[in-house]
């Protein structure tokens, strides 16, 4: 086989992993012909066939699947690499860059990022986005890390690692002059409620637990927006189902009190990273650094796997 033309690599690279040769041949500013001949250059070269072509269509082989695995790893470290040479060595005020879910609560993330940003060294940077901008950021290394509250698994082509930093029971909250002084469902009857939409994880699960004790709550409104169900619940004087962290002012100044947690009702904290051959110092410090066990109302990593 002659030298590996890595030119030719990062083209079918590129087909294989957005599985449109057009598309790619625009993006890469290339005629689709052009595209098209050096991939079968590579094809040639390896004596072996890369793509299925029915029509249009382009289909990897089980040998295409293979030479996708490798060309996943080295074209990550490239841009890996890419990334530390923008950004240089590890220094003094070496940047952070810190995605986050929409959807988490602003006071876990002030909680976690406050004790960098205090001790002066960090620069840190802070984006929300969507779970899918999320895995963008990290794979094109634009992000060192994902804060989530929701787990992420990826298939043997995916290099995702999660790292579970702590969870947060869910409680049922309201005004203090209006706690029913019994258990759930008992005494909640007349309620109003503004609650996450069905897309989350804590709506399932209260609607499951209103299930077993033959409760219809009456939903006022919805959100799949922390900050938003927070204004809500202080502004509305309904009750809501929410981490405890999420109106950890409002509860501290007594705006708000907590009725009840909902039994094995959790919100978890994830840090979402890739693998990589070198980790930044900043990020290392961010996890390391990270002490649940200072939070009285969250539950630290071992709390979990004992549980």
């Amino acid at each position: 086989m002659a030298r590996l033309n890595y030119h030719h690599l990062y083209y079918f690279w590129r087909v294989a992993n957005e599985g449109n040769l057009t598309r790619v041949a625009k993006h890469l500013h290339v005629s689709q012909s052009a595209l098209s001949s050096q991939i079968r250059a590579l094809e040639d070269s390896a004596g072996i066939t890369l793509f299925d072509r029915v029509g249009r269509s382009l289909t990897l082989t089980d040998a295409g699947r293979r030479v996708l695995e490798y060309a996943n790893d080295i074209f990550a470290r490239g841009e890996e690499l890419e990334a530390w040479f923008q950004r240089g060595v590890d220094g003094e005020n070496q940047p952070l860059r810190i995605g986050m879910i929409s959807t988490l609560s602003r006071n876990f993330i002030d909680r976690l990022v406050m004790p960098l940003v205090s001790d002066g060294k960090l620069r840190v940077t802070l984006e929300a986005r969507t779970l899918d901008g999320l895995l963008n950021g990290l794979s094109s290394h634009q992000l060192d890390v994902a804060l989530t509250n929701g787990d992420v698994r990826g298939g043997d082509e995916q290099l995702w690692q999660s790292q579970l930093l702590a969870r947060q029971p869910i409680s049922i909250l309201g005004p203090p002059q209006s706690a029913p002084g019994t258990a759930f469902p008992a005494g909640y009857e007349q309620a109003q409620w503004v609650l996450p939409t069905r897309d989350s994880e804590i709506r399932r699960a209260f609607e499951a637990l209103c299930a077993r004790r033959n409760f219809e709550p009456n939903i006022l409104a919805e959100a799949n927006d922390m900050p938003i169900l927070r204004l809500l619940a202080r502004d509305t004087g309904a009750f809501s189902v929410l981490p405890r962290v999420v109106v950890q002012d409002e509860v501290r100044r007594g705006i708000l009190a907590e009725y009840e947690t909902l039994p094995d009702v959790t919100e978890n904290f994830y840090a979402i990273t890739i693998k990589r051959r070198h980790t930044p110092s900043s990020l290392k410090t961010l996890l390391d650094g990270f002490a649940a066990s200072d939070w009285p109302d969250l539950m630290p990593p071992s709390a979990l796997k004992a549980s």
